[in-house]
């Protein structure tokens, strides 16, 4: 089956418990990378892509998300009056057009698979992306219109991967493959977390999936795997039994805002690739490093 991908599902109903306290009371997908939340870059990165509906899978004590995603009728009108519109647009540019999300609830804390599973009425019988919101990519194009361009090429399923730190495979899902030649290359399945030096590759499953609709048949089994949760990985594997996989290695650059160090490294990676804050980000960096 083929078409276009048109449907993403973000998991955003994690406890964020690497980055607590801050993700005590304000989602871990709603903190900080210079002056936007970690949102604003997916969806963006999404819309990029051609994304025309994303569809976040919630959970409690979330509503900060769809909140954001709405007017601040108080706080726009004030913008207004007060002719501070450059502002007033950057609040305004991460509102949805009428119908361009949708948001459904997960109950419970059952897994990555149970989470796309919820998602599934709403994306029905089409392909459609998968964003974990907690990896930031910086790749032009976007690294989700990488995926989705590898999917127009080849159909079946793309899985976003990237090499793992030297060394680090067997903390990772890795990707085994049908022979390596360039970028794009047919999966023949996947390990989480192999013993150190049986790695079938140095490729690990990064944050971007394109899927065929067949995923939620597997994922309807609810069958248990990894920590006791429905695990999207092992849904994955079986319906490669019936469907190619392939696997992308992008060009772009992953920031794992899911723990403390990485969201610091993303903060100053983004700070410094803004052009109205390239300078003065290396003049703070030089001062606390003492080498101003």
């Amino acid at each position: 089956m083929s078409g276009k991908v048109r449907k993403a599902v973000l998991p955003v109903a994690g406890l964020g418990t690497r980055v607590l306290p801050a993700a005590k009371v304000t989602p871990k997908e709603m903190l900080n990378v210079v002056d936007r939340p970690i949102l604003s870059y997916i969806i963006e990165e999404g819309r990029a892509a051609g994304i025309e509906h994303f569809v976040f899978v919630t959970g409690r004590g979330k509503g900060a998300i769809e909140d954001y995603f709405d007017h601040h009728v108080e706080l726009e009108a004030q913008l207004e009056a007060k002719g501070k519109l450059d502002i007033l647009a950057d609040v305004r540019r991460d509102l949805p057009k009428p119908g361009e999300m949708s948001f459904v609830r997960q109950m419970a804390p059952l897994g990555l698979g149970h989470a796309v599973w919820c998602a599934r009425d709403i994306i029905g019988d089409e392909p459609f992306a998968v964003m974990l919101p907690d990896m930031l990519m910086m790749a032009e194009p976007a690294a989700l219109a990488q995926a989705t361009a590898a999917f127009d090429q080849v159909g079946g399923n793309i899985v976003v991967v990237e090499p793992a730190p030297e060394g680090q495979a067997h903390k990772y899902g890795i990707v085994a493959l049908d022979g390596q030649k360039g970028r794009l290359n047919r999966m023949t399945g996947m390990v989480e977390k192999p013993a150190p030096g049986t790695e079938p590759s140095n490729l690990f499953i990064s944050g971007r999936y394109v899927l065929q609709p067949e995923i939620f048949d597997r994922l309807a089994k609810h069958q248990k795997g990894a920590g006791g949760e429905i695990q999207l990985t092992d849904a994955m594997a079986d319906l490669m039994a019936d469907q190619p996989f392939y696997a992308l290695e992008y060009d772009g650059t992953t920031y794992d805002c899911g723990y403390k160090l990485g969201l610091l490294r993303a903060n100053v990676a983004y700070a410094l690739k803004r052009p109205d804050l390239a300078e003065g980000a290396r003049a703070v960096l030089k001062d606390l490093l003492g080498e101003g």
